[in-house]
């Protein structure tokens, strides 16, 4: 199945708008896979430079993964201080240790408003944007995490980064063709 919510301006986006190809990920910031393609996704990144748009949506499994939904919601509200990647990434570099007092010592480390960020997480503001995303990953046939999409089709390969830079370098090279 392929992606059912086309990318917008309204995802959380690395690279230009016109890259050559675009990889969606549907991530969960306890999913120990999903810390394990952290890794491999920065290397991508850096090995496709701005070849590349890399969007990242929410899909926490909260059943397994307690603290996903409180990362996410985190992560949203870190967004709209325009700091949602430096807290994408703190979160999975300290993915083992996720509890409350670890995403607000990350966020006073990013240097936000903590008051907002405080209110922001209690009155669950941003659990509709998480919800959506998960929703749309539902939509998309998503059973997991991590799950990926290039150019809106679902990719199962292997996610380590030489498989998947090649992967991608690939639907470029033929889409510039």
């Amino acid at each position: 199945m392929n992606l059912a919510i086309a990318v917008s301006t309204h995802d959380h986006a690395l690279g230009p708008s016109n890259a050559a190809v675009t990889l969606v990920e549907y991530g969960d910031f306890q999913c120990p896979y999903c810390g394990a393609a952290y890794g491999e996704l920065k290397q991508v990144r850096s090995s496709l430079g701005d070849a590349l748009r890399f969007v990242f949506r929410h899909m926490p499994l909260t059943a397994i993964h307690p603290m996903a939904e409180l990362a996410a919601e985190a992560a949203e509200a870190a967004g709209v201080q325009g700091q949602f990647w430096p807290m994408h990434d703190a979160l999975y570099e300290n993915q083992r240790q996720l509890s409350p007092s670890l995403v607000s010592a990350l966020a006073t480390r990013l240097g936000l408003d903590m008051a907002r960020f405080t209110a922001d997480l209690r009155s669950r503001r941003y659990a509709e944007k998480v919800r959506q995303d998960s929703a749309g990953a539902e939509r998309s046939g998503v059973q997991g995490t991590p799950s990926f999409f290039i150019d809106g089709r679902p990719y199962s390969g292997p996610y380590d980064a030489e498989t998947l830079t090649d992967a991608l370098r690939a639907i470029a090279t033929a889409r510039a063709a």
